[in-house]
């Protein structure tokens, strides 16, 4: 008798916590990773759980395989449901997370896929990854917001490049466009961001998570961050370090120094 063929691998979105590194892998192989609408709810979910986790020190987003993530599984969006909502929803959830996030990206980053990857904070790939923005091939209007995070990355000529053609770029151009940091030959790209994520790890949390927020445009916590800095002790424990020629141990974590009023 022959035997039945394996189920497909299931689609869902996994994710480990080790040295202080959460790693989240967008696993849907039989559609290149492409995003279900199962998978686009879940997303914010488990990057609440992952925020308020204090042994998670920065965020890695991958995708299973040779892929990041091919856009959105529209075979999935049933009842309908608005697909740009969810989409929106997962982007903005992932651009809000409160430590350094990094996309590490192989193979295709299309659609929703280049949009995740826009709303983290660094993005390194490996040669022979693709990118494209392609909602003009279906006559769709990107979201606002999406649009002006993508122009926020690459600026507006890059964006509007991407968003009129629809066309994908190779890995040197969008290392050009500036929508890459750093771009890895073939089979670097793990260790590299190994090592990336250890220095993030090993810096203050405090720089982190204040110039995260000044550098994507907030403007209503200067006196908190001031206020947090003066607390601290990470100023006086770095210029102690750097003396001493020792590591700095740094202690500033999200509310342990009480904001004033």
């Amino acid at each position: 008798m022959d035997a039945s063929p394996a189920p497909a691998p299931e689609a869902a979105l996994r994710h480990t916590v080790a040295e202080g590194v959460a790693t989240v892998v967008i696993s849907h192989p039989a559609k290149r990773n492409a995003m279900t609408a199962a998978m686009w709810r879940a997303l914010p979910g488990l990057l609440a759980d992952l925020a308020a986790d204090p042994a998670v020190r920065a965020l890695v987003l991958t995708g299973a395989g040779p892929t990041f993530c091919a856009g959105a599984d529209i075979s999935s969006l049933t009842g309908g449901e608005d697909p740009q909502a969810l989409a929106v929803a997962a982007e903005e959830a992932l651009a809000a997370f409160p430590k350094p996030t990094l996309a590490a990206i192989r193979g295709f980053c299309v659609g929703g896929g280049s949009q995740l990857a826009a709303a983290c904070d660094l993005r390194f790939a490996e040669e022979g990854a693709s990118f494209g923005v392609t909602p003009a091939k279906l006559g769709i209007v990107y979201p606002a917001s999406s649009t002006r995070r993508l122009s926020s990355v690459v600026g507006p000529a890059w964006a509007k490049y991407l968003l009129f053609s629809a066309e994908l770029i190779d890995a040197e151009q969008a290392l050009r466009a500036g929508f890459l940091n750093e771009l890895l030959p073939a089979g670097r790209l793990d260790g590299r961001v190994a090592d990336f994520t250890r220095i993030l790890t090993s810096r203050s949390r405090l720089t982190q998570a204040a110039a995260k927020e000044f550098a994507d445009g907030r403007t209503d916590r200067d006196a908190h961050w001031a206020a947090q800095a003066a607390g601290s002790g990470d100023t006086a424990e770095g210029v102690a370090a750097f003396l001493g020629r020792r590591t700095p141990d740094f202690t500033w974590a999200p509310g342990s120094v009480p904001t004033p009023g």
